[in-house]
């Protein structure tokens, strides 16, 4: 019999009650709120969307790499930085007219927040969902209309960025139960965007090897369709350009929160591949590991796909801020996941601000240029909000799970909510 909620509890649970009554009037709300900031401010340019519209179609031309965005900022030509099976998929989208194709992407983005929502939630959620599905619907709505305010969320609108559709595309593949398609999912989308190839690790945690033999096949198939469309040009990206990380962008500009970022703010020039870089991934290649073992051990799905994206996130020479999406399921795992309230409480309370700030406009205000690298020591401090909670998080994972596994603590709230189905 479960004990009675303490009074703290009853008046989460009725706040969490009225939340979800009006869920979907909330999400209407929070949409309109998101539409009217973007055509209102920087997000009606859509900058990186420019750049995929303006150069994909060079694919065809054999230019793609020598030709900058039109629409650059005066102190950044802006190239085509993706593989040639980048622009290709991207050509379809290249036929639509500008703000026909602006309005298209943003609304692919945000069904990608509410797709993720719902994937999220049913990994959380288990055989609850089942028995409650309208409740957690509910709920799916609920977390959409917040997590459309998240800064990686919003700052992935206002740059135009394809971080939310490749997102949706590898936490779809990553916990698809078909290998085929799990890996197949994750080799496109590397061939269009490297970075998801880190999730061929969770593929070898969790011994899907056919998984991960697919991701290597499809990956090779977007490699050779490059070089079909254009050999030289497909050479010209894998042997020389791949790899030249201020090509991307500047690697101490406030966006940039990965580890040689933060590292090189502080200590005032590009650490590289450096020894202050390697000892960096090594702790979190550590960290991680033992984040990823304990997740496989405990079959929660969810972190152990969080665990790997967010190693990538950190081990990336450039992970602007709004490739930190992957925080917004995050956050959902941290509210509904029944491991040591009072940690999870802690992670939410470190996150929250950090997340749904613009930390990174108030850091971008205070730097002389995108392009200076040494920053005064309070702002190089700041500078290392992103990498440093995730440090922190992947470090408490091993001992949440642990606990979990032991006694399946469970909150007063969580309690609460299975007895009542509320």
């Amino acid at each position: 019999m479960s004990r009675d909620p303490s009074p703290a509890v009853r008046v989460l649970v009725n706040a969490e009650r009225w939340l979800l009554a009006v869920a979907p009037v909330l999400l209407v709300v929070s949409a309109l709120g998101r539409t009217w900031t973007i055509v209102t401010g920087f997000g009606n340019e859509t900058i990186d969307l420019y750049v995929y519209w303006a150069l994909a179609p060079h694919v065809l031309s054999g230019d793609l790499y020598e030709v900058t965005s039109p629409n650059s900022p005066p102190d950044f030509p802006l190239p085509f930085t993706y593989p040639p099976f980048g622009a290709l998929v991207f050509l379809p989208m290249t036929w639509l007219p500008w703000v026909a194709a602006q309005w298209a992407l943003r609304l692919l983005s945000a069904l990608c927040v509410y797709w993720m929502v719902r994937v999220a939630l049913r990994l959380v959620a288990g055989e609850g969902w089942t028995a409650d599905a309208a409740l957690w619907r509910r709920r799916a709505l609920l977390w959409t209309a917040v997590l459309l305010w998240l800064q990686p969320v919003v700052h992935t609108f206002d740059f135009g960025q394809v971080n939310l559709l490749l997102a949706a595309v590898v936490l779809g593949a990553m916990t698809a139960r078909d290998s085929r398609l799990a890996g197949t999912g994750i080799g496109l989308a590397a061939g269009v965007k490297l970075v998801p190839a880190i999730s061929g690790l969770y593929f070898l945690a969790t011994r899907r090897f056919a998984a991960a033999v697919w991701s290597v096949v499809a990956f090779a198939v977007s490699v050779g369709l490059g070089f079909l469309v254009d050999p030289a040009q497909a050479r010209h990206y894998w042997f020389e350009l791949l790899g030249a990380a201020d090509r991307v962008g500047p690697i101490g500009t406030a966006h940039n929160q990965s580890l040689r970022g933060a590292l090189s703010r502080t200590l005032g020039y590009d650490v590289e591949m450096t020894w202050p870089w390697v000892v960096a991934v090594v702790i979190s290649l550590v960290l991680a590991g033992f984040a990823l073992r304990a997740a496989v051990r405990a079959g929660d799905v969810l972190i152990g796909v969080l665990v790997v994206q967010v190693l990538g996130l950190l081990l990336s020479p450039i992970s602007w801020d709004h490739h930190w999406v992957w925080i917004a399921p995050l956050l959902i795992w941290l509210v509904h996941t029944r491991v040591v309230p009072w940690v999870r409480g802690v992670l939410l309370v470190l996150w929250c601000p950090v997340m749904f700030w613009d930390l990174i406009a108030f850091q971008l205000d205070r730097q002389p240029t995108i392009w200076t690298i040494p920053r005064p020591g309070w702002l190089s401090a700041i500078g290392w909000a992103y990498p440093a909670l995730a440090l922190l998080t992947l470090a408490v994972i091993p001992f949440l799970l642990k606990a979990a596994r032991r006694g399946r603590t469970e909150s007063p709230l969580a309690d609460h909510l299975e007895v009542t189905g509320k």
